[in-house]
């Protein structure tokens, strides 16, 4: 399991922000694989999330094909325990969330052919908060 959280912040709890909205000015493009899963929807994507979708797809690459990961989840999520009354302060940090913008590049992959990149965005739709679609990389010949 890889360590989905950052290692160091200047602040430990941060404010909720914004929903995202939009399109992705940045990371839209597949640039280090062949094929990318591409977000359609805007969404909120937590840590849990991103390691069940990368032991999919590394339990199907196996060792022939290589697997990039595009977003991370940097955003503390805190919680107040249960059966605790309000005020008294914020709580704890529960888990790490990553905003996602409609057209970002979640995850990237190499070395594997077109089916068993279908294959493995069939496996993974379900496990995402949103909707997403199988991008292949463009060449330019120029």
């Amino acid at each position: 399991m890889i360590k989905l959280f950052p290692s160091n912040m200047k602040f430990r709890k941060y404010h909720k922000g914004y929903y995202p909205k939009g399109i992705s000015k940045r990371g839209s493009a597949v640039n280090f694989g062949k094929y990318g899963i591409k977000a359609i929807d805007p969404a909120i994507l937590n840590s849990d999330q991103i390691e069940s979708v990368r032991r999919v797809i590394m339990k199907k690459i196996k060792k022939i094909g290589r697997l990039y990961i595009r977003v991370f989840p940097d955003i503390p999520v805190t919680k107040k325990p249960i059966e605790v009354r309000m005020g008294k302060g914020k709580g704890n940090v529960e888990y790490w969330v990553t905003k996602i913008e409609k057209g970002r590049i979640l995850f990237e992959m190499s070395d594997i052919d077109y089916n068993k990149a279908k294959l493995i965005h069939d496996l993974i739709k379900h496990k995402l908060p949103m909707k997403s679609k199988l991008s292949e990389k463009l060449v330019n010949f120029n």
